[in-house]
């Protein structure tokens, strides 16, 4: 899944973070640029973009901007991806049948 070794919080105030892990995408992103003391996760289905994406695919959770909140938002991550394995699983099938 996600190391969060390789996801630098601290930048997280000044960059969104995305990744994606057998069809379940993921993005990360400080609540309130450089001041920020807490950042949101939101996971998605894979093929389209964050942008892309439709609201009401999206699922988020928020948590401190720390050591501490990104053991948060990992476990978050794993939790959501063994929870919803099939809908991440039919995501990854289906993206190269999407035009």
């Amino acid at each position: 899944m996600i190391d969060k070794r390789l996801v630098p919080y601290g930048g997280l105030k000044k960059e969104p973070f995305s990744g994606s892990h057998h069809g379940m995408r993921y993005f990360m992103n400080g609540d309130d640029g450089k001041s920020s003391t807490t950042f949101t996760v939101w996971v998605y289905p894979e093929p389209w973009c964050f942008e892309q994406t439709p609201d009401e695919e999206k699922e988020s959770a928020t948590f401190p901007l720390s050591d501490e909140g990104m053991d948060q938002a990992v476990d978050w991550l794993k939790e959501r991806y063994e929870t919803e394995k099939e809908r991440w699983t039919k995501a990854s099938q289906n993206m190269m049948h999407i035009t």
